[in-house]
Parts: C-alpha cells; sequence; structure tokens
C-alpha cells in the first residue's frame, strides 16, 4: 500500500483543503494522510472565518505521523503562518520523499490565507524543498514580481522559481484567457499539458485537488511527467462532471470512475 500525506487547511464544506486531498489520493488508490494546519469556516458561498493551527501542534502531529507511517509523497496546502513554512522548510530539507509545494495564498472565493511574511518565508524556506511547485498564475506573479502576460512572462517566471529553489515548477494555465493550458518546466525540459476551458461555476478546490492528483502519482511511482498528464486529466474530468453542489461555487467531482 502506497501512502500520501498533505499538510493542509480544513474545508468543512468538504471541496478543498485536506477534505478534497484525501478523497483525492482514495480515488488514486493510495492511502492518504492528513496534518491539520488551519480550520477555516466556509462553504460555496465564501469563508467566514480562518484559525491558525500553533505551529507547534502542527508541527507534533508531523513527527507522529512520520513516525508510524512515512508517506511515499507529501503536498503542502494553505499553510498561513511564516512561522510554521519555516518550521516545515527545516525538517523538509531532511526528507526522502518528493513534496508538492501547492503555494496557496488566497481561497477560492479571494479570502488571503498567507500574508507577506508568510510569501517571503515560502520563498527562502520552502521553495528549496519543493520537488515540485504548482503555483496558478496569480500565485506565480506574487512569487515572483514578473507580471504574467503572455507565454514570455509565463516562461521567466517558471525559470524564476527554478532559481529560487523548486526542482521543478508547473504553472497553471485556468486565470489564463482561451484554452486552460499548464506549462512545466522539469530541470532543464519544458512541456505542455493543453486543456480544454470548461464554463462553470463550479471549481471549488481545484488546485488542492490537482496537487493532490500529481502527488498520488509520485506515491505510487509515476515519473512526474506523467504524475501531471493524468492529474490534468483527472482535474478535467472532476471540473467537468461537478455534481452541483451548494449555491456557490461548488465542488469538484472527486469520483472520477462515475
Amino acid at each position: 500500500m502506497r501512502v500520501a500525506l498533505s499538510i493542509a487547511g480544513s474545508d468543512p464544506s468538504g471541496g478543498a483543503g485536506i477534505q478534497a486531498d484525501l478523497k483525492t489520493f482514495h480515488e488514486f488508490g493510495v492511502y492518504g494522510e492528513a496534518v491539520v494546519s488551519l480550520l477555516t469556516v466556509q462553504n460555496t458561498c465564501g469563508v467566514r472565518r480562518v484559525e491558525l493551527v500553533a505551529p507547534d501542534l502542527v508541527m507534533e502531529q508531523l513527527e507522529a505521523v512520520l513516525d508510524d507511517i512515512p508517506p511515499h509523497a507529501a503536498k503542502t496546502g494553505a499553510l498561513g503562518s511564516s512561522e510554521l513554512i519555516r518550521a516545515l522548510g527545516r525538517a523538509a530539507g531532511q526528507w526522502a520523499f518528493p513534496l508538492v509545494v501547492d503555494p496557496v495564498l488566497a481561497g477560492t472565493h479571494g479570502q488571503p490565507l498567507a500574508d507577506e511574511d508568510a510569501l517571503r518565508a515560502m520563498r527562502d524556506h520552502l521553495l528549496p524543498c519543493a520537488s515540485l511547485l504548482t503555483p496558478n498564475l496569480p500565485e506565480a506573479e506574487a512569487l515572483t514580481g514578473i507580471v504574467i502576460r503572455g507565454p514570455q512572462e509565463l516562461c521567466a517566471a517558471a525559470e524564476s522559481l527554478h532559481r529560487q529553489g523548486a526542482r521543478a515548477v508547473l504553472i497553471k494555465g485556468g486565470h489564463r484567457e482561451g484554452a486552460a493550458t499548464d506549462v512545466l518546466l522539469e530541470g532543464s525540459e519544458w512541456f505542455e499539458y493543453p486543456g480544454e476551458r470548461i464554463e462553470t461555476r463550479h471549481t471549488h478546490g481545484t488546485g488542492c485537488t490537482y496537487s493532490a492528483a500529481i502527488v498520488a502519482g509520485l506515491a505510487v511511482g509515476s515519473p512526474l511527467r506523467d504524475a501531471v498528464a493524468h492529474a490534468k486529466t483527472f482535474i478535467e474530468h472532476a471540473i467537468r462532471t461537478a455534481p452541483g453542489l451548494g449555491s456557490g461555487c461548488g465542488p469538484l467531482n472527486h469520483f472520477r470512475r462515475l
């Protein structure tokens, strides 16, 4: 049995965060573990409250998991505090398994989930530990200071993040005009993952689900480029067949066999 770990926030409505990650791990046939970094009060209409878990409690959760059922791959999602990000960076430098960093800076509804100190800590302490960094366009802009207007700036942002320490960078194209094409820089190699733009309001938890699907692929031993390709297929299916729950931005369909 292969094992995947999520270090992320909790979404009580089940569409994002650790709830989405665990559903995705299960659908890919891996055993899922979750370390909770923050708690939210939210539903499909918006985020009402965010409470950070004390960094020492997060690290104790992590230590308990690693001591007993160490994962084959892991991911981070919303972390919240610069103190926690620095602590995770120190720990992750010793890990033998791949770490996917999803630099969640805001929720689907725009609620900030990281301040400027947390952003700096992510650049300085967590990016150098990332086997893969998975920013969307606004996150890539925030981490690099590059305004992405087209392919040239997108490639420059990916190269900048690679120089900051991330071993591979996947910039997601969901916020671009036209097709939702994602671009992966792995070492010195470039890969494109074209995607259909699906007109829907039900996209809650897209980034969490996508990165969790990649982690599941890495946990079972897939090469990174293949893990991304399988995850891209899964996320498109999950968006296209979203169940339409809630009166706002609803969750995806995490049942790939439906």
